[in-house]
């Protein structure tokens, strides 16, 4: 029996401007993912969207040793400003490997190896995440063409695969540091990702709140 995903929807004011929040349980894994949508979605124009998966470390630790916190506030930012969109809040933490094994991971990479020999060495993949069930929340959402907010070929493969139709891809490379200029040149000459592979930036201190 094919189940509908469990929904709640709220207005969301945020940094960026009044966002709608809606929430998705997925059926299959128990799992709550968000969409946080801006303005008119009902056109029929491509939207801008991007498919963020949850990392606690970068999103809400202001983590150095990734981009993903920049990724997460400068997506909100772009979406406001084009004045139409939706960010997909995926609970996919680790690249879909879950908290604990993604700080095993970590530790690892503190001997010396990178971030895809670290989950080898753990016996896992280097990319576990499915995003058929963002497809279903796009299709909730009325959303059928996108442009996607992006580095990672995967995720565009992900979505085509799931019948969604992925019109163009929308760069989006931030906070590159000296920290996490080794893991961003392991993603781009390992793992596929596309980079400008610029000279690493100064260390900065956490990018301040701007609603504060």
């Amino acid at each position: 029996m094919h189940l509908e995903p469990e929904q709640a929807s709220c207005r969301l004011t945020t940094a960026y401007g009044d966002f709608r929040l809606h929430g998705f349980k997925e059926p299959a894994t128990g799992l709550e993912h968000a969409a946080l949508c801006f303005g008119d979605l009902s056109t029929g124009e491509p939207v801008l969207v991007r498919l963020h998966s949850e990392c606690l470390t970068g999103d809400a630790f202001g983590s150095c040793h990734c981009d993903c916190g920049p990724q997460l506030r400068s997506a909100l930012k772009a979406i406001a400003t084009e004045g139409r969109g939706a960010l997909l809040y995926l609970r996919q933490e680790g690249r879909g490997i879950g908290l604990l094994n993604k700080i095993r991971a970590y530790a690892l990479q503190e001997t010396g190896v990178d971030t895809l020999d670290a989950n080898r060495l753990l016996g896992l993949p280097a990319d576990a995440r499915d995003y058929g069930f963002a497809a279903t929340m796009l299709s909730q959402l009325g959303i059928r063409s996108v442009k996607l907010l992006t580095n990672n070929p995967g995720k565009i493969a992900g979505l085509k695969a799931h019948g969604v139709d992925v019109v163009e891809r929308v760069s989006l490379q931030v906070g590159r540091t000296t920290r996490n200029g080794a893991y961003l040149d392991t993603k781009a000459h390992r793992m596929g990702h596309l980079f400008d592979l610029a000279r690493e930036l100064p260390d900065e201190a956490p990018e301040a709140d701007p609603a504060r």
